[in-house]
């Protein structure tokens, strides 16, 4: 079963624009180093199941484009990169902490700012919305991909 997610990014370490001008509009998600969005990447993530790109920490937030997960988990390579950004200690080849999933691009829309998602009503229960919520990674259900994405195409 089809699932769909919110994934966001700070557009200064990766855009929707450096997405769709990868290779085959493909990357990999790496460096998420909170275990809850880890464990949606490793449990719950399927190649095929729809993504919102979402550009985080920057002037505008909001949703920049649409995107497919294109492969199953695996380790994220940054977590073994001594002196690098995400660099973990306590990860090993053997037991590796932290999981990375390709994301291929879609295409890149007109940005959904998220002063404007907090506005439609009928995403008023979306985790992104809700006080407190940091992930970087969310389960978007059904109805709530359906209204963004139909707003995406307007």
């Amino acid at each position: 079963m089809k699932q769909y997610w919110l994934m966001k990014s700070e557009p200064d370490e990766v855009s929707i624009d450096d997405l769709m001008a990868a290779p085959r509009h493909t990357m990999p998600w790496f460096g998420v180093r909170n275990y809850q969005a880890r464990n949606f990447m490793r449990d719950g993530m399927r190649p095929g199941d729809g993504v919102l790109f979402y550009h985080s920490s920057c002037p505008q937030p909001g949703v920049a484009g649409v995107a497919e997960v294109a492969s199953g988990a695996y380790p994220d390579h940054s977590q073994f990169e001594e002196g690098g950004k995400y660099f973990d200690a306590k990860a090993t080849q053997e037991q590796p902490r932290w999981i990375s999933v390709d994301v291929r691009g879609l295409k890149k829309t007109a940005l959904l700012p998220l002063s404007e998602m907090r506005q439609m009503p009928e995403l008023e229960d979306m985790l992104l919305l809700k006080k407190g919520s940091r992930l970087s990674i969310t389960p978007v259900t059904p109805a709530q991909w359906k209204v963004i994405t139909d707003r995406l195409k307007a």
